[in-house]
């Protein structure tokens, strides 16, 4: 059988044991184009709760994320968690056996997730014109920097301009230091929740259109949205908010203070009541008196105070004993944990937030549980993220591709 005859072959998942309830997404079928980190991150978003994702990589080039940050006995770990659920396959889409061959898996799929340039695909012959004319209920996402149109559009695009370009690295640092990026994925983590959300509501739409459509994500939006809103302050008052550290300028006290044992403390008094309560547990009763404190603008304009107050009642107790005081007041507070202390917290471990997974390759790992429970259709891990390809004959074979056919196409270079 050829690729065109087989356009419209079932891609089934991997047989499995039944699963009591079935997962909310099983049965769509999910293809994964998309490379670092956005994109891929929303695939397995939905693979988390039972879609068929399928992991297309090119066959000499995989993700980059396989090798990207620490690795075990030359395994990528970072992969393992963004490729978990999903199942591999190799394709150069930009071969005409490739071509083909996606067109065939895209008759079948709900969903496409890539992140091209704008235009990539269009001149792959894989555009939308093409994807929609083989499965008109098809959703595609794409995700990328600046959106697909624009002066910036056709401009390579990573998270962290992202993150510099909507406005956080602005307010984010000390007053007087430099603007600051987040250490990890931040812009990209937003978008791929974005994105998996896009992707849900397109899918809802079908339900009553029967078609399918385009979700164009551009990731500097969805970090523009979490800031607050910064447009509507700088539109109504002309205001653009400062640096100003670990402070903010709706409340006080809300800082990190250093405990007596070399650990740190954050402390939250978004309420007017739990304002008054810390100031009361530290021995600073007097201060609820004073006319500024009545509201959080005013306890933040006296910000030196309160944290003066907080902070050097905080810095003659550990940790421990501050944090059994601030509870038994009602007040709140949180310690500031490193991933040691996130895995070892009874809070964590009580949600299974942190679970582990039996990997082929290093055997138990531990891992970020799916990202929220549901109490009649859960999601879950069925396996980490898999070696490069390793699903390749499998996925063929599933289209109606001989062995014969499938050893042609990795002749031409095609998988």
């Amino acid at each position: 059988m050829t690729v065109h005859a087989a356009v419209h072959a079932t891609v089934r998942p991997p047989a499995t044991a039944p699963e009591a309830p079935a997962p909310p997404l099983r049965g769509l079928r999910v293809l994964d184009l998309a490379t670092l980190f956005a994109g891929p991150l929303a695939a397995t978003m939905l693979g988390d709760f039972g879609a068929d994702v399928v992991k297309v990589e090119h066959p000499r080039k995989p993700d980059p994320s396989r090798g990207h940050g620490p690795a075990k006995d030359g395994i990528g770990l970072w992969w393992k968690v963004l490729g978990r659920n999903k199942r591999t396959i190799t394709l150069d889409l930009s071969s005409p056996g490739g071509r083909d061959t996606l067109l065939a898996l895209a008759a079948d799929a709900d969903v496409i997730v890539e992140n091209f340039r704008p235009g990539t695909l269009e001149r792959w012959g894989l555009g939308w014109e093409e994807l929609s004319t083989v499965n008109p209920r098809l959703v595609l996402a794409r995700v990328t920097g600046f959106g697909q149109f624009g002066p910036y559009a056709h401009r390579p695009g990573f998270g962290t301009l992202a993150e510099a370009m909507s406005g956080f690295a602005a307010i984010t640092g000390e007053p007087d230091g430099p603007p600051t990026l987040p250490p990890f994925g931040l812009a990209d983590s937003i978008a791929a929740l974005a994105t998996a959300y896009a992707v849900m509501t397109a899918l809802t739409a079908r339900t009553t259109t029967g078609r399918g459509q385009v979700v164009d994500m551009a990731i500097i939006e969805p970090m523009l949205a979490v800031i607050g809103p910064h447009p509507l302050w700088y539109d109504q008052l002309g205001y653009v908010q400062p640096r100003t550290g670990n402070r903010s300028r709706n409340n006080a006290p809300r800082n990190t203070y250093r405990t007596a044992d070399g650990s740190w403390v954050a402390v939250s008094t978004s309420a007017q009541s739990i304002a008054e309560r810390v100031l009361r547990l530290v021995g600073r009763p007097e201060l609820i008196d004073e006319p500024w404190f009545a509201n959080g603008a005013g306890r933040a304009a006296n910000a030196d105070v309160l944290d003066e107050a907080v902070g050097s009642w905080i810095a003659r107790r550990t940790r421990d004993e501050a944090m059994a005081a601030f509870e038994k007041a009602e007040a709140a507070i949180a310690p500031v944990y490193d991933i040691r202390d996130v895995v070892d917290d009874p809070q964590y471990r009580a949600l299974g937030t942190v679970t582990e997974v039996e990997d082929p390759e290093l055997g138990p790992i531990k891992m970020q549980n799916v990202l929220f429970r549901l109490s009649e259709t859960p999601g879950g891990i069925r396996w980490p993220g898999r070696p490069h390809g390793a699903d390749t004959t499998a996925v063929l074979s599933e289209l109606g591709l001989t062995p014969a056919e499938i050893d042609r196409l990795r002749d031409q270079g095609a998988v």
